[in-house]
């Protein structure tokens, strides 16, 4: 197996769709992935997995049921299962993911987000 080193730069250069994230790497079962988000998400949680935001570019705000979180640059939040989120990017964001390799970017919802990434 070759090592390789990961630019995010070139790998965010490679998505072109908003909410639709590459995978970026892989380890023990979780995926690193990228994503570019604009505009509004769907509320939705995940039964079983936890989720981590970092933020890369941008302003990411994530509305929670009882308050909003700011995530800037360099920041990072973990979204544990069960609760309920919507993530919200007034401009263009570009995060990086760590999730489970089961995580489904909707959660529990199927709709027109609902998207299976690819290795970029």
């Amino acid at each position: 197996m070759e090592i390789k080193k990961v630019n995010l730069n070139e790998k965010f250069g490679l998505i072109n769709k908003y909410w639709c994230p590459g995978i970026a790497g892989k380890l023990n079962g979780q995926l690193v992935k990228l994503a570019k988000l604009k505009g509004e998400f769907i509320w939705h949680k995940h039964e079983f997995e936890d989720e981590l935001f970092f933020v890369i570019e941008g302003l990411l705000k994530i509305a929670l049921e009882n308050k909003v979180l700011e995530l800037q640059v360099g920041e990072f939040v973990i979204i544990p299962k069960g609760v309920m989120h919507k993530p919200i990017a007034e401009n263009e964001v570009r995060v990086l993911l760590f999730e489970p390799e089961s995580t489904v970017n909707t959660g529990d919802i199927e709709n027109e987000f609902t998207f299976n990434p690819d290795f970029i």
